[in-house]
């Protein structure tokens, strides 16, 4: 840590950083962290404040550059791994901008699971990973739709073949018959098959089991009650506060401290959502 007159200074200069960010003068922020960095440079608080800046600006380079460095100096910032992970979705690196986001959210969690920052990032993790699903998604489609045709062309070129040697060799109208009735079934079988491959980026209801009955959201950071019920964090808590210290569906009485996390339902949700990446977006 830092001490002496450049560290009282330097918490100066940050308070005047502050002070501007709050009126938002942006650029009179960035010179004052700026000056706070050049006595501190060991501060992370010093870097994450001067990103949270440059993002209010939209200089995406520059915020991916004091994040970096800010997780050098302490590897667990919340703020830090969050203003990355925007940064990153902001170049298009959707694989990099989700991991620093669920890196992110992990860290929230542990330190305050109730926190505003909590649902910022799930917010945007949540649409990071849906926006990379849909591209995904699109290119599946894509692929399988030009295989669907290239496979529909060459049943249909071996239909004109097999025509043709009919033809040459006289056979009789009953065996014409079977032959179109079975080119129309394996084109039949073909469509079954694409449907099939093509059903897992079809968006559909979320099993009930996975979702709040107070949200009815799929779950993010899941609880479970006393008699049984399971919730979702925040929005339990929030009942308890303003509603009154009682289970919403058994009516019997709880106190926060009685809450515990469903371990269980919080894999299921993960398992769930690693296959059907849609349900990151769909209500249930």
């Amino acid at each position: 840590m830092v001490t002496g007159v450049g560290s009282a200074m330097a918490e100066r200069l940050k308070e005047d950083g502050n002070n501007c960010f709050k009126k938002e003068r942006f650029g009179a922020a960035i010179d004052a962290y700026t000056e706070a960095i050049t006595l501190c440079p060991n501060v992370p608080t010093f870097w994450t404040n001067r990103a949270l800046c440059h993002m209010k600006r939209k200089d995406w380079t520059k915020v991916e550059e004091d994040c970096r460095k800010a997780i050098q100096l302490v590897h667990n910032s919340v703020k830090a791994h969050y203003m990355l992970g925007l940064a990153l979705l902001q170049k298009k690196e959707y694989t990099s901008g989700v991991k620093e986001l669920q890196r992110a959210l992990d860290l929230g969690r542990g330190a305050d699971p109730t926190g505003y920052m909590v649902e910022d990032i799930w917010e945007e993790l949540s649409k990071a990973k849906y926006m990379e699903w849909e591209l995904l998604s699109a290119r599946r489609s894509w692929e399988l739709n030009s295989l669907k045709e290239t496979c529909e062309a060459a049943l249909n070129q071996q239909r004109a073949l097999d025509m043709c040697r009919t033809e040459e060799e006289e056979e009789t109208k009953e065996s014409s018959q079977e032959a179109y009735i079975a080119h129309t079934e394996r084109l039949k079988s073909l469509e079954r098959v694409f449907e099939k491959a093509a059903e897992e980026d079809k968006p559909s209801e979320v099993p009930d089991y996975l979702c709040c009955n107070i949200t009815l959201e799929i779950f993010r950071d899941p609880v479970i009650s006393p008699s049984g019920v399971t919730y979702e964090r925040a929005a339990i808590l929030e009942h308890l506060m303003k509603v009154g210290k009682f289970d919403p569906i058994t009516r019997e009485k709880l106190e926060p401290s009685k809450l515990v996390p469903n371990l269980a339902i919080k894999e299921a949700v993960a398992a769930y959502l690693e296959k059907h990446v849609w349900a990151y977006k769909i209500g249930c």
